[in-house]
C-alpha cells in the first residue's frame, strides 16, 4: 500500500538515473564460459562454444568511448547517479572506479559479473553476492548496498541479500515509488527501489527503429507525467542507461537533451538509490513497524 510523504524540500519527483556497468563482464569463451554472450546489437546468436570477437569489441566500446562521454555529461550537468556495475567491470576498467569516487556516487552491485544467477545453488549464489560486495569495495571505496540482478533470480536472492547487509533490492518493476515488500524465507521485508524497463535505452539496441528520438520523447513524456502526479503523492522516476549504448555518437545528445530539460526544474531532487531508500526507511519504518505489531 502506498505510503504518502514528502520528498526532501518538497521536491515533486526523485529522479533516479541508473547507469548499468556491464562490459567487460559479460558472457565471453575467453573467460571460460560455455558460449558467447547472447545480447548482441547485431542480433548474432550461436551455441557454439567460439568467441564473439565483433561482439566483445561492441561492449568494449562503452568502457573506451561511451564511458567518458556520460562522464562528461554527468559533470557538466553536476547530477548524481547510481552505478549499478558488475563488479569486475570495475576492476577491469579502474578509470570508472576513480570516477564514482571523485563524484561521490553510489555503486549498486550488478552482480560479481554480467551473468545469470539463477542457475545457482544457495550456497553458490552466497559466494557470488559477497565476491560482488568485497570487490566493489575495494575498487570503490564502499560497499554496495543495492542490488541488481542481470533479470532473473533465485528465491534465496532477497534473503541472502538481507542476510549479507543490503539495503535495498532493485529487481522490480511494479511501481513509481519505494516500497517495503516480503523476503522469501525470512519474517522481514527489504526496501524495494523499483527499476523500470519501458524507459531504458536497452530498447535502441534491442529494437533498431527505436531511435534516439524516440527514447527521447518517451523519457521526457514519463518525466512529465510523474512530476504532474507528484504534485499530489509521492512519485519516483528511474531512467535506466548503458556505457555501449547511449554512449554512441548519435545517441549521446538525446541523454544531453534529457539532462538539459529535467534540469531547468527547480523542483525535483535528483537522488542515488541509496539516498531514496535511506530516506524512505527514515519516513516509512516507523509506521511499517506498528503496522506489523
Amino acid at each position: 500500500m502506498s505510503q504518502q510523504y514528502a520528498w526532501p524540500k518538497q521536491a515533486k519527483l526523485a529522479l533516479s538515473i541508473v547507469v548499468n556497468v556491464e562490459e567487460g563482464s559479460e558472457y565471453s569463451v575467453k573467460d571460460g564460459d560455455l558460449g558467447m554472450e547472447p545480447v548482441d546489437e547485431l542480433q548474432v546468436h550461436l551455441r557454439k562454444p567460439i568467441r564473439n570477437y565483433g561482439n566483445e569489441s561492441n561492449y568494449q566500446y562503452g568502457i573506451k568511448e561511451g564511458g567518458p562521454r556520460i562522464i562528461s555529461l554527468l559533470d557538466k550537468y553536476n547530477i548524481p547517479v547510481t552505478w549499478t556495475a558488475a563488479a569486475v567491470c570495475l576492476e577491469r576498467a579502474p578509470y570508472l572506479a576513480e570516477a564514482i569516487k571523485r563524484r561521490g556516487d553510489e555503486t549498486c552491485s550488478h552482480g560479481y559479473r554480467w551473468i545469470h544467477q539463477f542457475r545457482m545453488n544457495e550456497t553458490e549464489e552466497r559466494e557470488f553476492i559477497q565476491k560482488a560486495v568485497t570487490s566493489i569495495e575495494s575498487t570503490t571505496g564502499k560497499r554496495p548496498l543495492g542490488w541488481l540482478s542481470r533479470y532473473l533470480l533465485t528465491p534465496n536472492t532477497r534473503r541472502l541479500l538481507q542476510e549479507e547487509g543490503f539495503l535495498y533490492h532493485m529487481d522490480d518493476y511494479s511501481a513509481d515509488e519505494p516500497f517495503w515488500d516480503d523476503v522469501e524465507g525470512s519474517d522481514k521485508q527489504m526496501i524495494i527501489v523499483p527499476y523500470a524497463l519501458d524507459s531504458n535505452d536497452m530498447k535502441m539496441w534491442v529494437a533498431p527503429s527505436y531511435t534516439p528520438e524516440a527514447w527521447l520523447k518517451y523519457a521526457k513524456d514519463t518525466f512529465d507525467t510523474l512530476y504532474a502526479e507528484g504534485a499530489e503523492q509521492t512519485r519516483m522516476m528511474s531512467l535506466g542507461l548503458h556505457l555501449r549504448i547511449i554512449g554512441r555518437p548519435g545517441r549521446i545528445w538525446a541523454l544531453e537533451e534529457f539532462l538539459r530539460y529535467v534540469s531547468r526544474k527547480t523542483d525535483v531532487w535528483f537522488a542515488t538509490r541509496q539516498q531514496i531508500a535511506e530516506y524512505f526507511y527514515n519516513q516509512t519504518a516507523k509506521s511499517e513497524a506498528a503496522t506489523k505489531a
